[in-house]
């Protein structure tokens, strides 16, 4: 039998959930103890936003939020806000600069979010625990957490913050999920979001040599619609328009693309004195298109004739580009996982189990997920907080 330590909590994850939970709890005055597998804290912190972190979004509301229960991520998104952990940022005179649509980002790095959080964890008396993988938990009075070196810890409250099934390369794994499992909560099913589609064998052959194009699109599923810039690679679409609404796409739903929104590519071509031809097409849509998508578009929807009537089903095909991909890039491109333990089964102001008193879960494991822009990082530091308030 290892060493016992007992603490007040135990929290799984050293992620931005886990990391600011910890903190706060630590605050508290509550004894902590942080178990990250692996061998720093915030790995997934350190290669986010291109390596300067997005770590919050200005524009911020629960409608930039993906979960079965719209309505579940407000309280904490409330408790914790943007412009509180922007206070934090600025507390430890960490420069940053605002992107498009809100987004927030360090100037330096993000190692300057990591340092930030280790050094108020440190401050907080929370012991991190590095290299430690888990071998068991259970529960009796309190929760018993086992490694694999034969140390056991107990405390009445444990907080489950292992993220997803999202890149596995940086050590993500299912382990929170089995965790739920085994103390009898929902799982809502995971899926790959925010990730890039792949193309189906036919539309692959046809415009797979376009990779490397980009343009701003307007990409629809239903009535959800993101603008933004959509890029074209060997094997299907990505770029921060098809990445968005990949999270609310499922097989083999189509996808609904418009090349040039807002743009009229063929009333030059109808305008009586114009020339009709598939020379001055090209003009036209290289006009409003990359030279290579538009030449690539129009040799794949070249109408039969010139007439209004033919050029008016160009136009509506050139904004109604209708795709059915043939799948996803998987867990090993998308940035987060969809789907997690059932928002049903948690207290949306403490994160707390509804059926396992002292059992929490916060951040990529919950099914709530958050579009592309710094909105699941603001996630994890809202659901972390709520927890870390509540131990």
């Amino acid at each position: 039998m290892g060493v016992i330590q007992s603490f007040d909590a135990i929290v799984l994850g050293a992620g931005a959930a886990g990391l600011m939970c910890a903190m706060e709890a630590g605050k508290r005055g509550r004894r902590v103890a942080l178990i990250e597998h692996a061998e720093r804290v915030g790995k997934k912190i350190l290669i986010s936003g291109g390596g300067r972190c997005n770590f919050t979004n200005l524009h911020c509301r629960p409608e930039n939020f993906l979960s079965a229960n719209p309505h579940f991520c407000k309280s904490a998104l409330a408790r914790y806000t943007p412009a509180d952990f922007i206070r934090l940022i600025e507390k430890h005179r960490i420069p940053y600069h605002e992107k498009t649509l809100g987004q927030l980002f360090c100037d330096r790095s993000a190692r300057d979010v990591t340092a930030l959080l280790e050094q108020d964890c440190g401050a907080a008396g929370v012991t991190t625990l590095l290299n430690t993988r888990i071998s068991g938990v259970r529960r009796t009075t309190d929760f018993i957490v086992t490694t694999t070196g034969g140390a056991e810890l107990r405390a009445p409250a444990l907080v489950v913050a292992t993220g997803g099934l999202s890149i596995p390369k940086m050590g993500a794994t299912g382990f929170g999920y089995q965790l739920a499992r085994q103390f009898g909560l929902t799982i809502r099913e995971c899926r790959p979001a925010l990730v890039p589609l792949t193309f189906g064998t036919q539309d692959c052959r046809r415009y797979a040599p376009l990779a490397g194009v980009s343009a701003e699109v307007a990409a629809s599923i239903g009535k959800r619609q993101f603008r933004e810039k959509m890029l074209f690679t060997h094997r299907g679409l990505s770029g921060p328009a098809i990445l968005q609404i990949s999270s609310y796409w499922n097989n083999p739903q189509p996808l609904a693309i418009d090349l040039a929104p807002g743009l009229d590519a063929t009333s030059v071509l109808r305008d009586s004195n114009a020339a009709r031809n598939a020379a001055a097409a090209k003009s036209a849509f290289r006009a409003i298109l990359p030279i290579r998508l538009a030449d690539c578009w129009l040799d794949a929807h070249t109408p039969p004739d010139w007439t209004n009537r033919s050029l008016t089903s160009l136009e509506r095909q050139l904004h109604h580009w209708e795709i059915v991909p043939g799948g996803t890039e998987g867990y090993e491109k998308a940035e987060v996982t969809a789907g997690g333990v059932d928002t049903d089964e948690l207290s949306a102001k403490t994160m707390e189990s509804r059926r396992v008193p002292g059992l929490f879960f916060i951040g990529e494991v919950v099914d709530v997920t958050g579009h592309l822009g710094g909105f699941n990082f603001q996630w994890a530091w809202a659901s972390g907080y709520s927890a870390g308030q509540s131990l």
